[in-house]
């Protein structure tokens, strides 16, 4: 169906596009025009966006949607159906399922069921190692013709520090991306909060910053040595945010993201025992969220992701220690993210290039732009609607978030998908 969206203010960082435009949408789901409908188009719907942000659909570089494996917590399309609804259109899902994604077939299997349900595309990231067990290196040629975009161990660790140079050697001799979740783990050892004020208090094992620090050391040495594109995943120290800085200007080919919520949270809202608040890395001082902020402001941090983890609520039931760590993260990626332009972190415009162009180049993909001739995945959000997060209004099986019951702003009024509109605000998701 050809649509136009009239009225609305278009910002478009990868063609440097901030002002009121219209966009015209051929039946075919790409952009056919932007400010001047072409010649002879007739829209057979027209979006009223008066008022309202138009922007490309945002792009998430970590979402957990625990299927297969896991359908207990969550399923494919629940958690497609929060992504669209939190104005989300492309994400990326770690190989941690079970099985893992270490194998062509697995990749193929979870693409082709995201694109039965007609919603987020999925682009999987796959397994660096066999089975995630950091001993055998995976196909990731294979992989990579298959559909993964990037190359990860996600939580698990590659202790054996040879394994990790080959394969770091290998994803670099085929100009492939590694994505790297650093966390030294006998300095994590049965930590589950950050080792400071708080876990003292409470009693609780900590993890230090060291953890942090110490393996992104190691992996930026053999970076230096093989050269490969690395991207790291979660910083949230400081001190972490300072040695990317340092290897981005000595010409690494690094990056780096920070989810939402350690942009937002603090060890101090663990508060007593507040399992919400257990996430992996663990949300570390007030200044090292902080030093998160200027990294994104600076340029060093270059994405915002949800990293989402939906769970059932038993797994946050148990003490703190043994519940299991992460947020439902999908439907707040974007109000977070607005939250830092009201509080004069970021602009709108580099707000916007950090959930959209920005991880898109990281994945090397030509999705968060709305070029003419590129895909129709559009986000409309009014950035002003003030709104409660309620269990309610969650479309994500998991409700475990800190943010329940917050006041936040900025809401996804109409969310479109390869020209389709799979989202509207008062209709929820779109058959």
């Amino acid at each position: 169906m050809s649509l136009a969206i009239k009225g609305g203010h278009l910002i478009d960082p990868a063609n440097r596009i901030n002002g009121k435009r219209d966009i015209y949408i051929n039946s075919d789901g790409f952009v056919a025009g932007i400010g001047r409908a072409p010649s002879g188009f007739k829209a057979r719907r027209t979006i009223d966006a008066t008022g309202q942000i138009v922007c490309p659909g945002l792009v998430d570089l970590r979402a957990r949607l625990r299927e297969p494996g896991l359908e207990h917590k969550a399923t494919l399309e629940s958690e497609l159906k929060a992504a669209v609804a939190g104005g989300i259109t492309t994400l990326c899902c770690p190989p941690d399922t079970r099985p893992v994604i270490d194998t062509p077939a697995m990749a193929q299997m979870i693409q082709s069921r995201a694109w039965r349900f007609g919603y987020a595309f999925i682009h999987p990231l796959g397994a660096l190692t066999r089975n995630l067990e950091g001993k055998l290196l995976t196909d990731m040629e294979a992989l990579d013709d298959a559909g993964c975009v990037a190359f990860t161990n996600a939580l698990a660790p590659v202790i054996d520090t040879l394994v990790l140079r080959r394969a770091m050697e290998y994803a670099a001799s085929f100009d492939l991306t590694v994505f790297l979740h650093c966390e030294d783990p006998w300095l994590k050892a049965a930590g589950c909060c950050h080792e400071g004020e708080v876990s003292t208090r409470l009693g609780l094992p900590g993890i230090p910053e060291a953890a942090e620090t110490v393996a992104i050391a190691r992996d930026l040495a053999l970076i230096d040595q093989t050269r490969v594109r690395a991207h790291f995943c979660g910083l949230s120290s400081g001190r972490a945010v300072q040695m990317i800085a340092e290897a981005q200007r000595r010409g690494l080919p690094v990056t780096a993201d920070v989810t939402a919520h350690h942009l937002h949270l603090s060890e101090q809202d663990v508060g007593y025992f507040d399992t919400q608040c257990h996430v992996q890395p663990p949300l570390r001082s007030r200044r090292d969220r902080e030093a998160l902020r200027r990294g994104l402001k600076q340029g060093v941090i270059g994405a915002i992701c949800s990293d989402h983890q939906p769970h059932e609520p038993d797994a946050k039931l148990a003490p703190f220690s043994e519940s299991e760590p992460g947020i439902s993260g999908l439907e707040t990626l974007l109000p977070l993210t607005l939250q830092l332009v009201g509080e004069r972190v970021l602009t709108l415009v580099e707000a916007v290039a950090r959930l959209t162009q920005r991880p898109a180049d990281i994945l090397g993909l030509e999705s968060g732009r709305l070029s003419v001739g590129a895909t129709a995945d559009v986000c409309v959000f009014d950035p002003k609607e003030r709104w409660r997060l309620t269990p309610d209004r969650l479309i994500s099986r998991g409700h475990n978030t800190p943010f329940l019951r917050r006041e936040l702003e900025g809401r996804v009024i109409c969310t479109i998908v390869g020209g389709r509109v799979v989202y509207e605000a008062d209709k929820k998701v779109a058959p």
